[in-house]
């Protein structure tokens, strides 16, 4: 999953998936609870909105305050895909394994350890043992067990996270600590596998998966390092510190993730203290960061981030059972015409114009950050910004321009692309002008369709283009999996694991390959041709790698752990190390070391550490959408 953030697509109704971080949908103004206290004793208390309050903090308690710029799609995580979502079930549940936030090499979660068989199809996991649910009750290896072969038996909990189950042939418990997990054939990622582990006694009295949402009784029990106590849609989530949580209490009593809908509101809650970070959509824009970095209660992080920023084509929507639905434009269908976009896309006035240098130019599908993965076009093959073979491209597709200087198809009907765009990423409405401009040129029209939900127009196939983005985890297998043609849904009704409705099988074979495969080298080289083949075919258009531009009162949070420690994101992490080791400015409490420590700027590589064949796999999330995941 992305992984998500802000940008792509998350999901609103009962079947959300993938892992996105995409913009709010179908949000609300903010309902900016009373009594959420900010850590600092200094700091100004949250103030209540439109009459709505939240339940209080208990006096003395020391609260962080994170402001988000993307809604809850669903505390189910077995439905959830919109970064913020699947980072709170980071914080709700544990996985088996973990990821170091240094350098993103496998570590003890759930599992204390685990070992494969010769033939790598029998993975044996021992599970913590003395460790608690939070409502008392113990947590052992069938919980485990349980969970997997839920995703693995339920069509409705397998909505998010079914592929990392669809190898699967058998899961055990046969004893609680011990669980067995038996593969058709190898699968890369058993050290990845990015799904939060449920209590079975409070699970399994769930009649349908496909639209329990999580959200009607509080606290909600879990295992991870915090637990959810309140939650209004739109508004606010909170959670308190898990005091029993086996790696240690947070140092924060609280934690509350509050939406703004206004990322500008959002950056002056901040200055005021009302918020003690602001995470953006997902990024804070160029003005609002440099207008930041005078304060001296303000500390900025800007350092190479772990998601795409894209343009999606619609291939022309249809379910895995043959048929086609949506209204995308006929003439996308044809891969000169998506060159030809492609090639009228200055990536370089991007970077400079919109984001101002916070990014790196787009090229492959996987951000530099992961530079095993990390692939580039060759000189031959690259869709360079080249507005004269562009229309030249075009004129051999046959949509050459009419007396108007119009683009025109073989119906005689000029060329006009609707673009789906987050009414809340100022930077989507940035690009979408460009795109006017740009393809307007080439006699193209562009009509830019910024909406709150982007999302039912999208699982309709009811677009013609998108901006699109994931985050993307240490091991690419999440990010490439929603590209199969097994990802999209079994009919037009369904909601899939699909991003855009792809459906190629030479990828699909590629991705069969790099999954079954340990080599780390063998596999970084399915994975780059897996890009190269999704780069020629032209339906994403990586247009650039967004650094993640984050900031916190240094009033109210003393330290906090970047992932990866060095030049590193925040928000949004493959784990919870952030919100779990921050330390209260008003706190006696020293941090391990492992904190953002400055502002850092550039663009870094980064390091992938393979420890035998505990892989580092982790996975999405995330991006998306701005981040999706």
């Amino acid at each position: 999953m992305n992984t998500h953030d802000q940008h792509g697509r998350g999901r609103t109704g009962p079947r959300p998936r993938g892992a996105r971080l995409l913009a709010a949908a179908g949000a609300t103004a903010l309902l900016l609870a009373s009594g959420l206290a900010t850590p600092a004793a200094s700091a100004a208390p949250a103030r209540a909105a439109q009459g709505v309050e939240a339940k209080e903090a208990k006096k003395g308690d020391k609260v962080l305050t994170v402001a988000v710029a993307q809604s809850v799609d669903s505390l189910s995580p077995f439905l959830a895909v919109r970064l913020l979502s699947t980072s709170i079930g980071r914080l709700m549940y544990e996985y088996l394994t973990n990821y170091d936030p240094k350098d993103a090499h496998a570590v003890p979660a759930l599992a204390t350890k685990w070992e494969s068989s010769p033939d790598k199809l029998t993975w044996t996991y021992t599970i913590r043992s003395n460790t608690k649910w939070s409502d008392g009750q113990p947590v052992t290896a069938e919980d485990a067990s349980w969970t997997f072969n839920k995703m693995m038996t339920d069509d409705g909990a397998a909505t998010a996270n079914g592929s990392f189950v669809g190898n699967f042939s058998k899961v055990t418990a046969p004893s609680p600590t011990k669980l067995v997990i038996q593969l058709k054939k190898p699968q890369a990622t058993m050290t990845a596998l990015d799904v939060p582990i449920v209590p079975k006694h409070v699970w399994e009295n769930v009649k349908d998966f496909s639209k329990f949402n999580n959200d009607k009784s509080f606290p909600i029990v879990g295992n991870g390092p915090f637990v959810l106590t309140d939650y209004k849609p739109d508004s606010y989530v909170r959670l308190k510190a898990n005091k029993d949580f086996w790696r240690g209490a947070p140092k924060f009593d609280e934690l509350v993730f509050r939406y703004y809908k206004d990322q500008d509101a959002a950056v002056a809650a901040l200055r005021k203290g009302e918020v003690s970070f602001v995470a953006g959509s997902p990024s804070l824009t160029p003005a609002q960061a440099a207008s930041l970095k005078g304060d001296k209660n303000i500390h900025v992080n800007d350092a190479p981030g772990r998601r795409f920023y894209a343009l999606a084509t619609n291939p022309g929507a249809q379910a895995k059972n043959g048929q086609k639905f949506g209204d995308g434009a006929p003439s996308l269908l044809d891969e000169r015409v998506r060159h030809a976009l492609f090639m009228a896309v200055d990536r370089k006035a991007i970077v400079d114009k919109v984001f101002q240098g916070h990014a790196v130019e787009g090229q492959g599908y996987i951000p530099p950050r992961f530079s095993s993965y990390f692939w580039k076009p060759s000189a031959g093959q690259e869709l360079a910004y080249d507005p004269t073979k562009a229309g030249q491209l075009l004129d051999e597709a046959g949509y050459k321009r009419n007396s108007d200087g119009k683009r025109v198809g073989k119906d005689g009907k000029p060329l006009n692309y609707r673009v789906l765009c987050h009414a809340t990423d100022p930077n989507d409405k940035a690009v979408g002008k460009y795109l006017q401009e740009w393809w307007g040129k080439l006699g193209i029209g562009v009509s830019l369709d910024c909406l709150d939900n982007v999302t039912d127009p999208w699982l309709a196939g009811k677009y013609d283009l998108a901006f699109d983005g994931w985050s993307v985890n240490p091991d690419p297998d999440f990010v490439l999996s929603i590209h199969t043609c097994d990802a999209r849904p079994q009919t037009p009704k369904d909601t899939g694991a699909t991003d855009n409705f792809i459906c190629d099988k030479t990828y699909d074979q590629l991705y069969a390959q790099q999954l079954a495969e340990y080599d780390p080298a063998k596999r970084a080289d399915l994975v780059k041709q897996m890009e190269s083949r999704l780069y020629d075919l032209g339906y994403m258009n990586i247009m650039a790698y967004p650094n993640a531009v984050e900031a916190y009162r240094t009033d109210q949070i003393k330290s906090i752990t970047t992932m990866p420690s060095q030049a590193g994101n925040i928000y949004g992490q493959d784990g919870y190390w952030s919100w779990w080791s921050a330390v209260p400015a008003n706190s006696g409490d020293s941090s391990d070391g492992s904190t953002s420590t400055g502002v850092v700027i550039g663009i870094v590589a980064g390091v992938v550490v393979l420890v035998g064949l505990a892989v580092l796999f982790t996975v999405r999330r995330r991006a998306t959408a701005g981040d999706r995941e």
